[in-house]
Parts: structure tokens; sequence; C-alpha cells
């Protein structure tokens, strides 16, 4: 039955701290004390628990969420595929082009009609929703507010948000969350939100994880610090709609294996007074992550830079990581500074939030552009690049000011769709020629007998 309203707290304020049992209440006395679902909750609440994980999950992994709201989730219609764009995402039967070619996209267009739901578009994947396998990794380009009364959420996977242009202005059930450029946002698998626009168009990057959830990476010998800490994650605070005992109508989209499907009911979805637990949304502002790097010689592994993971089943291998490349200092001793030219059993997707990413100076890369290098696709700086870094004065340097990249890496052959690799016609043609046809052998002959460059060198 419906409550009193209240008066909800002020709109933007978080808890802090990633994978911590929290607990939120937007009215004082919200939340059962002693117990998650009492005969009767307080303030006249349904109680109602939201899973991330099986319930067997072990402890450390569980990941659930009690919430105590004016009325329960399930009071809605029946679905019904939604009119118009029936489809967003990765599904069994979507079409996937394998292609072992470097691929590289210039800026993604903003359809200024276009809003949260309509301006998503997936670019490739690999995977099954319905066995909660893989990835799908999506471009989202907007320029209106969500429909009045409409929220969405994702019935196949958790949905991480890499802002490139513009600022999201999220309402979920948990609470809100005002995402800015150079932040990330996660929303997990079930719950619902609602995006709009406060400072007009945006454009950015999504990253489906069908698979498990987002943790962070293990820090081993790097000891109990740096990367990401824990502590400047934030989670939304309980908020709830001051209409909340309105009886208007409501659309309700849900993504369900790859379709759009619609329901509609007569309250609010954003009515949760109080919540505790450990599954919920979070964001995380990428200016905070603490680089670490080699301060003697080699160029270490990108792997130094993931801000979070998505394990598989087997150990050290990553279904998604996130990696970002933010402005740092390089100072090692007689090495080439660039990542190096390298062949991977991983695939590689790139984007740039802003600025110019410092192995790929030649111009082709651009802030809201992309790149895909798929599993065992050569590629590595341009000439141009590696001309100059081959000959350059090594002086401690700062690199990446003004510039944030990140790249999506995954265990898993991404393929491509038809639309990623065709219909938006933004592939680079020439990103093979362009980057790696002026690159020139700078072989000397053989090394004179009894000597090397090592031992010369130590």
């Amino acid at each position: 039955m419906p409550v009193t309203q209240f008066t909800t707290p002020e709109k933007y304020t978080y808890l802090n701290g990633f994978g911590s049992f929290h607990e939120s209440e937007a009215v004082a006395g919200a939340l059962p004390i002693g117990a998650n679902s009492p005969q009767k909750p307080p303030l006249g609440l349904y109680a109602e628990k939201l899973s991330g994980t099986a319930f067997t999950a072990p402890r450390h992994e569980n990941l659930q969420t009690w919430l105590y709201r004016i009325l329960p989730a399930a009071a809605h219609s029946r679905f019904v595929p939604l009119e118009g764009k029936t489809s967003y995402g990765l599904a069994a039967d979507t079409k996937l082009n394998q292609v072992p070619n470097q691929l590289r996209w210039n800026p993604f267009d903003i359809d200024q009609a276009a809003d949260w739901l309509s301006g998503m578009q997936i670019v490739g994947g690999a995977g099954d929703p319905t066995m909660k396998q893989g990835i799908a990794i999506s471009i989202f380009a907007a320029g209106r507010n969500m429909a009045e009364n409409t929220a969405f959420y994702s019935s196949d996977g958790d949905v991480l948000v890499v802002l490139q242009h513009g600022v999201l202005d999220v309402q979920t059930e948990l609470g809100n969350l005002l995402v800015r450029p150079k932040e990330i946002a996660v929303i997990p698998r079930g719950i619902r939100y609602r995006v709009t626009l406060p400072e007009g168009p945006v454009r950015g990057y999504m990253l489906e994880l069908m698979q498990g959830h987002f943790t962070l990476p293990e820090l081993g010998p790097i000891g109990s610090n740096c990367l990401a800490n824990p502590r400047d994650f934030q989670v939304p605070t309980a908020a709830f709609n001051n209409e909340a005992n309105d009886e208007s109508e409501w659309t309700l989209v849900t993504k369900f294996n790859g379709s759009l499907y619609v329901a509609k009911q007569n309250h609010t979805p954003f009515d949760v007074v109080a919540w505790h637990g450990r599954y919920y949304p979070f964001k995380y502002d990428l200016g905070r992550f603490s680089v670490i790097g080699s301060i003697s010689f080699d160029h270490p592994d990108p792997s130094i830079y993931t801000v979070l993971t998505a394990p598989s089943g087997q150990p050290g291998i990553a279904v998604a990581d996130f990696v970002i490349f933010p402005p740092r200092w390089l100072v090692q001793e007689d090495t080439f500074r660039p990542p190096w030219y390298h062949r991977n059993t991983m695939s590689e997707f790139m984007g740039l939030v802003c600025g110019e990413y410092d192995a790929k100076a030649g111009g082709g890369f651009r802030p809201a552009g992309a790149s895909l290098h798929n599993v065992m696709s050569a590629h590595g700086p341009d000439a141009e690049t590696f001309e100059k870094a081959s000959n350059a004065d090594l002086r401690p340097q700062k690199v990446g000011e003004g510039s944030m990249a990140f790249m999506f890496e995954s265990c898993l052959m991404i393929g491509v769709t038809d639309w990623g690799l065709q219909h938006c016609r933004k592939v680079q043609e020439e990103y093979n020629k362009e980057s790696w046809s002026g690159l020139v052998p700078h072989f000397k002959g053989i090394a004179p007998s009894g000597s090397s460059d090592r031992e010369l060198r130590l």
C-alpha cells in the first residue's frame, strides 16, 4: 500500500567504497532493524530482494540488495515487443562478421533526435546472453532526454558506460548518479534507470558484460594500494520520486536476449525509500586512478592500467578488462617508450575520450572514434610515432596530458555487426596502409663475432 510522501535528500549524495556493504534510507526509520523481511516493514513499505548472483554463491562473491519500496517491481502489465526499435545488443541470432583486419572508426556522430534507447548501437561482441556468456560493445549518441515516465533495464548483463561528451543524469532505483566526461558508471543487470541530459547532447561507449560482474584487479606484488582504490568509487544514496503516490502511467522497457520489450504500470519504478546490500550502481572518476610504471627500463604490459576486470573461469584470463591510458610520467632508460608492436591472443577495442593517444600521433585515432585489433591482429605505433620515439632524447617525459584513452580487452574473438562494419560508413579503409606502410627496414647486418648488443650494454 502507498505511504505518505516524504522529502527526499539532496539529489546527488554518495556512499564511498567498491564492493562494500552499504545501506541508505531517504526517510529515517525506513530500514528494518535485525531482519530483512519482517511481517510488516517500517512505514508500510514492501520488502523486495534484488539478486545479482545465485543465492548459494560464495559469500565473498554474493551480490544482493534488499529494497524497501512503495510498490513491488512485479506490479506491471505483461511485456510485449517494443514497436519501432525491436532489438539492441547481442542475441544468439545476431549476425557478426569475424574480421582479421585491423579496424578503425572516425568519430561517431551525435544523433540530435535520439534518446538513450534509440541512440544505442552495437558495434560488436561475442557470446550469448541466454547462456550468460560474453560481452557486447556499443556506442551511444543522443540529443534528448528519455521520454517522460519511461524507465529501462537490461536483463542481459551489467553495463559499463564510458562518457565521451556531455553529462548524464542517471536516475536509478537506488538513487541518482551524475556522470561527467572522464567518469565511468556501472549499472548492474536488472536495475531500472532513466537517463536525462542536463547539458545537451551526449556520446560515449558501452561495454555490456553478460558473464559475471566487474571487480577490481588483484594487485599481487604491487601491494595493497594504487591503480583504482576502492574508496574512490561512489554509490548513490536512496532517493525516490516525490510523486511516488501518483497513479500516472509509466513505460518500462527491458532488453531480454537482445530484443526490446515494453510493459506498463501505473506507478513510478523509482519508489525505493531505503536499501541495503552489495548490488548497486556506481561511478568512478578516472582522474583518481593512481598510475604505476617502470622506473628503470622496458615498457610494462598495459595490464598495469586496469581499472576494472571481469574474470573468466581461468585464473588470470579476463572476459573483459577496462584499461585506461591517463596522463603519466615516462622515465625508462634505453627504452622504446610507446606500446611495442605486438600480436595478442586477447582482443583490444580502444576508444578516445579526449586529447591525443601517445601511440597514434598521426591524427587518424580521434576523440569519439575507436579501433579494434582482434585476436592476433598485428598492431602498434604508426610509422611517424616509431621514428619519433626511436630518436627521442630519453629524459623524464609527461605523456597524455589532456588526454584519456581506454581499452576494452577480452579473451574472446570480437565479431563486428553489419552496422559497425558497413552501415555506419565510418570504417577507415586505409587504416592499415596509413599506419604501417611507411615503416622501413633498419636491419644493419650481422653483429661482430663474439659480441652482442646485450654484452656491450651490460
